[in-house]
């Protein structure tokens, strides 16, 4: 199935120079004299290299679909995490797919997979996680007056900013995104 350059929006995967790719960011550039354009950045679904390519707005592209899947991590080896499916069949995906987010994986989390052709090129934590606080300073009493976030270390190696009032062992919940604190739980 093909589709017009106009058509194209973030996150839809089309085949280009016979390659698999992502479209990141979409912009319709209109200029005072010509024809307009489509400018794009594209994403390489297999080795993440991007490119900005112009496209006149009907000019047509193949559509590639994306197979999403929920697993469950289970755990991780030096290069590489093992998830399962619904199916219970494991499967190693290279650590760099999760990258510095590593550090909020849990065994039983739900992660979702996007697999083109059979590999997997992307792996997504949940929004939010739920991690207990390893080390972190102790509140100092009577310091109340200065609203000032202290650094503390959670289960895995994350390390965020927390309250004052967040002690050693706090359950805490973080949002993967930003790495920012949310609240206790």
């Amino acid at each position: 199935m093909s589709v017009r350059a106009i058509d194209l929006r973030r996150g839809l995967g089309v085949k280009y120079k016979d390659s698999v790719w992502v479209v990141f960011d979409i912009t319709h550039v209109v200029k005072g004299k010509g024809p307009s354009c489509m400018q794009a950045k594209l994403k390489d679904a297999k080795t993440g290299r991007m490119i900005e390519q112009r496209f006149n707005p009907n000019e047509r592209l193949e559509e590639v679909f994306f197979d999403r899947k929920q697993m469950t991590y289970l755990y991780s080896d030096a290069s590489n995490h093992v998830l399962m499916d619904a199916d219970y069949e494991q499967i190693e995906i290279p650590a760099e797919l999760v990258g510095d987010k590593s550090v909020f994986l849990q065994p039983d989390m739900e992660i979702e997979v996007t697999f083109v052709e059979g590999k997997a090129i992307e792996a997504e934590l949940p929004n939010t996680v739920e991690l207990a606080v390893v080390d972190t300073t102790p509140q100092v009493k009577g310091a109340t007056a200065t609203n000032q976030n202290k650094d503390a270390v959670l289960e895995g190696g994350a390390k965020i900013k927390v309250p004052p009032f967040v002690e050693n062992g706090t359950v805490v919940k973080v949002d993967t995104r930003t790495n920012e604190y949310l609240s206790r739980v």
